[in-house]
């Protein structure tokens, strides 16, 4: 059985519970945004708008806390490229969910969760091999 002491050493563990964290303020800002904008404008125009904004404060959380790196264009670019794969995913998948049926209140968590671990995978390479 690992103990919390084996966890908290595990650098690669502790990247990912720190990936998560960030990850639910993103989301929790994303999913915020979007369902205010649910009372102005479409689905997919409030979904966009979320991820947008919750991108900016998202790339600092993750540069400063995930991966305890110094924020960099190089890395902007990467983190930018990783979430242009990233946005292509969630519109899909979020397309794919309200076409199947799902209510839009709880078609946005779904792809969150669906999408994080392709996420973490690749932003992981980014601030951590462009040193």
């Amino acid at each position: 059985m690992i103990t919390i002491q084996e966890i908290k050493n595990n650098e690669k563990i502790m990247q990912f519970i720190r990936f998560c964290i960030i990850g639910t303020i993103a989301a929790a800002v994303h999913y915020g945004i979007y369902y205010l904008m649910l009372f102005w404008a479409e689905e997919n125009i409030s979904y966009i708008t979320g991820y947008l904004i919750s991108f900016v404060g998202n790339f600092y959380l993750t540069s400063y806390f995930t991966f305890r790196t110094i924020p960099t264009i190089k890395k902007f670019l990467g983190f930018a490229c990783s979430h242009g794969i990233n946005f292509g995913l969630h519109i899909v998948l979020f397309n794919a969910f309200l076409w199947m049926g799902i209510h839009r209140l709880v078609a946005p968590p779904l792809v969150m969760i669906v999408a994080m671990l392709v996420q973490f995978t690749i932003l992981r390479y980014v601030f951590k091999n462009r040193e």
